[in-house]
């Protein structure tokens, strides 16, 4: 067996992407019709360390791990030794011998990297500050559920160079379609990821330039976790960054919106594209329980 992480979508080909998505749709639709997978995962545990709170990385992530079979372990910095100081790479190799796998959603991108370094069990990349792939996993599976192959199209980022925008430019390489990011100048997503995104990252400043002819809209919050002490800075430099009905109509006919969740209304997104017809929100969300159901799976199986 081979010793697989998911800290970045880079640590998967495009092959490998869609070969989850393949497996995520099927489980979703076999799971809606009845069907039970809990002998996937049987006797298996996942331990879920949170430095960072959520609502869809961890519902999800336990829930998924329940209807495998599965047990998932929800760990707190109030709940470990990790929180009173113990090395990362201690809590690293303790785990490793306990369970079967590790997710890990906290603020700096380096400690899952150091996490993976040091465990020999795969690690999950739950979000930190550079990337968030199993929500990619979640927005891949929506759009091709919704519109099928996602090769040749158009996506356009509006908002934040953030861990989102990251995580898609890495989608946008390995699937063959482009990223039209606009961001705010000193917003920018990481230089590195942009520069080896080559011609499928086009990045601008002008929301309505990225989102013209686009099949999929995509915004994210303007101020995550964070960055509180940043929001009224942030608020200025993304006054333009808002998408409305306006935008939406620069798009294609048949675009889709997504937004990971949770979303600010009325600031990042007007009320009626969110819960407008193009809207898919509400499908992304319930699909990072069957997306990482089959990352799980497929991370296990490698």
């Amino acid at each position: 067996m081979t010793l697989r992480h998911f800290i970045s979508l880079a640590d998967l080909t495009g092959t490998e992407i869609r070969q989850i998505i393949e497996r995520a749709i099927e489980l979703k639709g076999e799971t809606r019709a009845g069907t039970h997978h809990d002998g996937i995962l049987r006797g298996k545990a996942l331990a879920m360390i949170f430095e960072k709170s959520s609502t869809r990385t961890r519902v999800s992530f336990e829930v998924g791990m329940q209807q495998l079979g599965g047990n998932a372990l929800f760990l707190s910095p109030r709940d470990t030794q990790l929180g009173r100081g113990e090395p990362i790479e201690d809590t690293a190799r303790v785990l490793s011998r306990m369970v079967d796998c590790v997710m890990i959603r906290t603020y700096e991108h380096e400690k899952v990297e150091r996490f993976a370094n040091y465990a020999s069990v795969p690690v999950i990349n739950g979000l930190t500050d550079r990337e968030h792939p199993a929500q990619l996993l979640a927005d891949l599976q929506t759009y091709f559920e919704h519109r099928g192959e996602i090769h040749g199209k158009r996506v356009a980022w509006i908002g934040d160079g953030n861990n989102m925008c990251n995580s898609y430019i890495h989608a946008a390489r390995l699937l063959g379609f482009t990223l039209a990011a606009a961001c705010p100048e000193g917003y920018d997503p990481d230089p590195q990821i942009s520069a080896a995104a080559g011609p499928a990252l086009e990045l601008v400043r002008d929301p309505r330039q990225a989102a013209r002819d686009a099949d999929l809209v995509v915004t994210d919050v303007w101020a995550s976790m964070g960055q509180e002490d940043e929001k009224s800075a942030r608020r200025q430099a993304f006054s333009g960054f808002f998408v409305d009905t306006g935008l939406m109509r620069l798009a294609r006919p048949d675009a889709i919106f997504m937004h990971c969740l949770p979303a600010h209304r009325e600031e990042e997104v007007s009320t009626e594209v969110l819960e407008g017809a193009q809207s898919v929100v509400w499908d992304e969300a319930e699909n990072r329980l069957h997306a990482q159901k089959a990352l799980v799976e497929f991370l296990l199986a490698a």
